[in-house]
C-alpha cells in the first residue's frame, strides 16, 4: 500500500445525499464538498461517485456555480448509502511491475489492486448493503484486479480510516478499533492474525499499536484521527494539553507509544504534536473534530479547520513539514457534524506504476 503523498492517479469522492448523517445541517454540506473537488481537481482527476440521475444533475449544477465543474470530475451513478469512502471503498496497493501476462490482457492497470474488505458500516450501523459494493465497482471502474481478503475463510472487515501506512512496511492503527469488543469487526481475529493480514495484503508487515482513539468518534478508534505519517519516518499526533479534558490522558499514552516505537528499520519515529482543536459541540454531543483528518494529494494537502485559535498552529506545522505542496484549511464546522471530515470522505487510487517494494498477490 503506498503513502498518501506517494503520486495518485485520482481521488474517489461520493457525493453527499444522506440526510441522517448531518441531519438538520445538511444544506451547507455539498458547498464544503464543492470546495473540495475545487481545489482536487486542479491537481489531479476526481472520480466522483453520485446515488441517482437526479444528485448527479444537482452536483453538475452546484459545481459549476461553485467553479469546479472541471474536465477531469468524472461521474459514476451508482446507489449508496453513505459517502464515507475511506472506509467503504477499496484499498488500492500496487504490486510488481511483471504480472502475468494474462493479468495485462484482462486489466488496464495490472500493476495496481483493489483490496477489498468487507464493510459492514463500523460494525454499528444498518444501512450499509450498498456501500458494501462500492469497493467492487471501483475496482471494476479503474480496471483493476479485485483481492477479498480473508481469514480462516471469512471476509475480513478492515476500514480505511483504521490504518495509516508509510509505504516502506510500517502501518499504524489502533488496539480499540480492531481488538475491542465493542463495535467489533472480526470476533475470530487477534493482534496476530491482524498483523500477518497487514502483511500478507498490504505489504505493512511492521505494525505500531496505539490505543484508544478521541472522545466523540463513532468508529470506535480509528487511527487517522490520531496520529499520521507524513514521510517514511516522522508522524504527526495528536495531543491535548488540557488535564480536564478527556482526551488528554488517551492521547498522551499514544504519544509514550509512538516514543517507544521503531520503524521497519528499527529507528524511532520523528514525533511532531499537534494540539487538538477546543472541543466542537453541536446539540450536546462533542464531535471528532481533529486536524489529523487530513487528506494529502498532488500537490496539496487538505486541511480541516475549526474556526479555533489552534487552526493556525496546525496549518503552520503541516506547511514546514509539506513544503512542496500547497496547504488548503476547509472550514469543517459543519462537516464533522457527519463525523468525518477530509480523510474519511476521500479515498486515493495511486498511479500504476511504483517504485515500492512490490506486494504478493
Amino acid at each position: 500500500m503506498p503513502a498518501e503523498w506517494e503520486p495518485h492517479e485520482a481521488t474517489w469522492l461520493a457525493w453527499p445525499h444522506y440526510h441522517g448523517d448531518w441531519p438538520g445541517k445538511f444544506d451547507p454540506i455539498p458547498w464544503v464538498y464543492a470546495e473540495i473537488i475545487r481545489n482536487l481537481a486542479r491537481h489531479e482527476r476526481v472520480e466522483l461517485i453520485v446515488n441517482s440521475a437526479a444528485v448527479q444533475r444537482q452536483a453538475r449544477k452546484l459545481l459549476d456555480r461553485a467553479n469546479a465543474l472541471f474536465a477531469n470530475v468524472h461521474f459514476h451513478r451508482w446507489p449508496s448509502n453513505r459517502v464515507w469512502l475511506r472506509d467503504s471503498g477499496c484499498i488500492f496497493v500496487t504490486c510488481s511491475a511483471d504480472a502475468p501476462a494474462r493479468e495485462s490482457r484482462q486489466h488496464r492497470n495490472p500493476s495496481l489492486l483493489a483490496t477489498k474488505f468487507r464493510f459492514n458500516a463500523w460494525a454499528k450501523y444498518s444501512n450499509w448493503r450498498l456501500d458494501e459494493k462500492i469497493g467492487s465497482l471501483m475496482s471494476h471502474a479503474a480496471k483493476c484486479r479485485e483481492i477479498r481478503p480473508l481469514h480462516r475463510n471469512t471476509r475480513v472487515v478492515l476500514e480505511g480510516g483504521s490504518i495509516d501506512v508509510n509505504g516502506r512496511g510500517t502501518i499504524l492503527t489502533t488496539e480499540e478499533c480492531l481488538l475491542s469488543k465493542i463495535q467489533q469487526r472480526n470476533p475470530s481475529m487477534s493482534r496476530p492474525n491482524y498483523e500477518k493480514l497487514f502483511a500478507d495484503y498490504l505489504g505493512a508487515p511492521h505494525v505500531i499499536w496505539l490505543g484508544r482513539g478521541i472522545v466523540g468518534d463513532d468508529t470506535h478508534g480509528h487511527v487517522d484521527d490520531l496520529t499520521r505519517f507524513v514521510s517514511r519516518d516522522t508522524v504527526i499526533t495528536m495531543v491535548e494539553n488540557n488535564s480536564r479534558d478527556a482526551n488528554h490522558q488517551p492521547l498522551r499514552a499514544n504519544l509514550r507509544r509512538l516514543q517507544a516505537a521503531r520503524d521497519q528499520d528499527g529507528k524511532p519515529l520523528n514525533i511532531v504534536e499537534i494540539p487538538m482543536p477546543a472541543p466542537v459541540i453541536f446539540e450536546q454531543r462533542r464531535l471528532p473534530a481533529s486536524y489529523a483528518n487530513f487528506y494529502i494529494a498532488n500537490g496539496i494537502v487538505l486541511v480541516p479547520v475549526f474556526n479555533d485559535p489552534n487552526d493556525r498552529v496546525a496549518l503552520n506545522s503541516l506547511t514546514q513539514l509539506f513544503p512542496k505542496r500547497e496547504i488548503v484549511p476547509i472550514f469543517s464546522g459543519d462537516l464533522v457534524w457527519g463525523l468525518g471530515t477530509m480523510h474519511c470522505m476521500t479515498q486515493q487510487q495511486p498511479s500504476a506504476i511504483s517504485s515500492q517494494p512490490s506486494v504478493k498477490a
